[in-house]
């Protein structure tokens, strides 16, 4: 017989992983009656799946204080665990620490032997790890790992496998460390964890990867836990900073309306936390991207407002606007303060295109072998595309058009194998460039059309889209290289073009401006923001 008791029912959604369904009813449920520790449990676990993470947090306060009625010190102990964890999640330290400390009192008053212990030494792991003691880190997930054993507790288990394999990939022993971050996400999609965990789980992993630049493993994981996911259409299992990474792997993948969605929702869920930054980072470099240069500019400002630095995207922007001094300078000082490894290569890589277009090609070489030393170093094959491109680009500024295609090439494999269909499209345009260097015509107008085709896919505006008073792209890349100077041989020899198609974009170019000469399109070009 089917039972209408709301509370029934929503014990059955729960069970089900109904999140939404349970949410609903266990809230009706409890607004008919006060429900019982247990059931409060249940309405806070549901509430956080769904994304609503002041009622969890409501909640599990509420269930402590049942379990504390009934005499029950460690189940309540739980409870502010699961309060306290929620609330540091969301950058709530204070709160969190207040609850953590409430947990540590009922336990020292407690002399029985619990999992609960353990659960309390994950907070105590990562401050560890927060401070750079690999001892405190790495003993105190170890011994979690041990109680969680014990007890047979797979959410515990986790937690410190999690934390041991975060630790060895931040103290220098990333092989190690991965592999025990792949045995718990092994865990995760397998539903060897409960669904609150395999959240937490997912976005450390996704962390720990965009530390050590390891976006193929980030991917590989993002598509496995979809799937997981799709079976619970209610979850909303990716929050804040984890939304942000998700949008960056998104962004790289070509993916720009849903990253663009992503990093929006971030924002939104950030809203407050220090990591918003990030989130207006990432909604700009998407912007960027697809040539919305007002609105990637308007983004990074936000970005910085809050904390974030900026760099290299609003240097890219400038470069981008033809403002050479200001890109240079900027990312020169950037890049003179920053020491950490996976920022720095990040760094290296706009410095090398800024730099080459101020004409310092030293410059550049140095750091194009900087980030061949990181290559080296941490073996990531987005590093091994980033230094190949680089080093590509610095030959083909030496003169050296054979080698540039080579290394050129060897860069375009790694982001093929990557998926990152925009910097493929880059290094086609290099290796269009070194092949004209070669007198190798076809071949330079063969990358170069493969390279606008996929830009205008991606919806790059720029390469495809319509442009101020209905510029082409194409319009708007001779208008330019016009208002840089350049003769119509030479816009023709950047462009694999020839002469000819270089005037009838000129005279159409006039003709939608409303101008008789190049110097007038010029100023329009610069007044635009074109150039």
């Amino acid at each position: 017989m089917v039972t209408t008791d709301p509370l029934e029912r929503g014990r059955s959604s729960f069970a089900d992983r109904a999140w939404a369904q349970a949410h609903r009813l266990l809230s009706a449920a409890d607004r008919d009656r006060d429900l019982a520790a247990p059931d409060l449990e249940l309405l806070a676990t549901a509430a956080y799946l769904v994304g609503l993470d002041e009622e969890s947090a409501d909640a599990w306060g509420r269930a402590h204080r049942g379990w504390l009625d009934a005499g029950q010190d460690v189940r309540a102990a739980r409870c502010a665990f699961w309060a306290a964890f929620g609330l540091l999640i969301r950058g709530e330290h204070a709160r969190g620490g207040g609850w953590l400390g409430k947990a540590h009192r009922l336990l020292q008053d407690v002399e029985q032997d619990c999992v609960e212990r353990g659960y309390l030494l994950v907070p105590s792991g990562l401050q560890g790890l927060d401070a750079g003691d690999a001892a405190a880190a790495l003993g105190a997930f170890q011994q979690a790992i041990e109680i969680g054993t014990r007890f047979a507790d797979p959410d515990l288990t986790a937690f410190g496998r999690l934390g041991r394999g975060q630790s060895l990939v931040r103290f220098g022993e990333p092989a190690e460390g991965v592999a025990l971050l792949d045995e718990v996400m092994v865990e995760v999609t397998t539903g060897e964890v409960s669904t609150v965990v395999a959240g937490i789980v997912y976005c450390a992993v996704i962390e720990a990867c965009r530390e050590i630049c390891d976006v193929r493993r980030a991917r590989e994981w993002t598509a496995a836990l979809t799937r997981w996911c799709a079976a619970q259409p209610d979850l909303v299992p990716y929050r804040g900073q984890c939304q942000v990474y998700r949008a960056e792997i998104l962004c790289l993948h070509g993916a720009w309306p849903d990253a663009l969605a992503e990093a929006g929702r971030a924002c939104e869920r950030l809203a407050g936390h220090p990591a918003v930054g990030m989130a207006w980072y990432q909604k700009a470099e998407v912007h960027r991207l697809r040539g919305e240069l007002a609105d990637a500019e308007a983004a990074y400002l936000r970005a910085a407002e809050t904390g974030a630095d900026p760099q290299p995207g609003l240097a890219l922007l400038w470069l981008a606007r033809g403002a050479h001094d200001a890109a240079d300078a900027s990312i020169r000082r950037s890049i003179a303060g920053t020491t950490d490894t996976p920022m720095r290569s990040r760094l290296l890589a706009a410095f090398v295109e800024i730099v080459l277009a101020a004409g310092d090609v030293a410059a550049a070489g140095e750091a194009a072998t900087e980030l061949a030393r990181i290559a080296r170093t941490l073996d990531a094959p987005l590093l091994h595309a980033v230094a190949a491109q680089a080093r590509g680009a610095v030959l083909l500024a030496r003169g050296d058009a054979r080698a540039a295609c080579d290394a050129l090439r060897e860069a375009g494999s790694w982001w093929q194998e990557l998926a990152a269909p925009y910097q493929q499209a880059r290094v086609r345009e290099l290796i269009a460039r070194a092949c004209r260097e070669l007198g190798d015509d076809a071949g330079a107008r063969l990358e170069s059309d493969i390279a606008r085709r996929v830009l205008s896919q991606l919806g790059n505006a720029p390469a495809g889209a319509p442009g101020p008073v209905g510029l082409t792209g194409r319009e708007r890349e001779v208008l330019a290289l016009v208002a840089a100077g350049a003769s119509n041989r030479e816009v023709a020899r950047e462009l694999v073009l020839s002469e000819h198609t270089v005037r009838r974009h000129l005279q159409n170019i006039f003709a939608k401006l409303e101008v008789s000469s190049r110097t007038a399109a010029a100023a329009y070009a610069f007044r635009s923001g074109i150039v």
